[in-house]
């Protein structure tokens, strides 16, 4: 927001930043005309040379994220697809935090569900529950993702639900909240435990009107509609960024630090793109949705699965 005062103090700044807050408010309605997007996109290229504006990050789930992920997109009008930079700031965290969320890291890669004769997965529900911050955390979310939205209505209010999971894990340390998301499992009922740690029925799966069910969305049309929201174009683009695979890295990712891949994972649940595992003894996850009906564009509905099914980084 600092950068954004900045630019309104200046009026050769302030006018055209105006006129793209207008651009980016006009094409989330509805597309601009050709002439429209072009006056935009001049707009947008005037404002390359005030480097604040360019240069500014974003603190995760700060009280006024949403309005600096605001400012953040508005300078990069239309940029539906840039998705190779994260809009947040680098994670600084200290020498402890670092241990706890490599602990956590480590826990996905035990050869055995079962440590000291004890599930993983049972444990951390119950070291929730005796930490008071999550405990009461968890139980909000768990109220607000099951819900009903009416008597005859069985589908929750998914944005309500989204949003005390975000408060869940943004608030609550990792070495509670990651103890709980990837635990280790080898049979079915803690699989199934696991799974509805994020409460799939709600959070990501797509529920009709009463009982029935649809199927899976495209995987397309759910980027679609996540790039038309600035916090879940964000936090996608934050996952790309910081899970970016690579076969020379020993850790299997571009920045070498599994800790912010999962950081970043993290960061989707709560949104439209909210991952999660797809069998009740493994770690693999994905997101619901299929590529089925894509045509010319399957190869980059694959490339969206593929960032979760197929990501050495995510999965190391």
């Amino acid at each position: 927001m600092v950068a954004e005062q900045g630019c309104i103090q200046e009026p050769s700044c302030k006018g055209i930043y105006r006129l793209l807050e207008y651009c980016a408010a006009e094409e989330a309605v509805s597309p601009l005309s050709s002439d429209a997007r072009l006056e935009c996109l001049d707009a947008q290229n005037s404002l390359q040379h005030y480097r604040p504006l360019q240069a500014c990050k974003c603190q995760r789930g700060s009280r006024r994220e949403d309005h600096c992920l605001k400012v953040y997109w508005t300078v990069r009008f239309a940029a539906y697809d840039e998705y190779e930079v994260s809009p947040y700031e680098e994670l600084k965290l200290n020498l402890v935090r670092n241990i706890e969320v490599s602990r956590m890291a480590s826990i996905m890669a035990a050869s055995s569900a079962v440590v000291d004769g004890q599930n993983q997965c049972l444990k951390a529900a119950q070291d929730c529950g005796l930490y008071e911050k999550c405990g009461s955390l968890r139980s909000e979310y768990v109220v607000a993702c099951t819900k009903r939205a009416t008597a005859t209505d069985n589908s929750c209010n998914r944005q309500k639900c989204h949003k005390a999971l975000r408060r869940f894990l943004e608030r609550v340390p990792e070495e509670y909240s990651f103890a709980l998301l990837f635990c280790p499992c080898s049979d079915t009922l803690c699989g199934e435990r696991r799974r509805k740690t994020i409460v799939p029925s709600c959070s990501f799966e797509e529920n009709a009107r009463g009982e029935e069910r649809v199927g899976k969305p495209n995987c397309l049309s759910l980027q679609s509609y996540c790039s038309r929201d600035e916090l879940c174009r964000s936090r996608f683009a934050d996952f790309q960024h910081n899970c970016l695979p690579s076969s020379l890295s020993a850790s299997g990712c571009m920045r070498e630090s599994r800790a912010m891949c999962l950081k970043a994972y993290t960061g989707l649940i709560g949104t439209i793109m909210t991952p999660n595992y797809v069998s009740n003894s493994s770690t693999e996850v994905s997101q619901w949705c299929t590529c089925e009906g894509s045509g010319n564009e399957l190869q980059g509905c694959q490339r969206i699965q593929h960032l979760f099914s197929n990501n050495i980084c995510l999965r190391k």
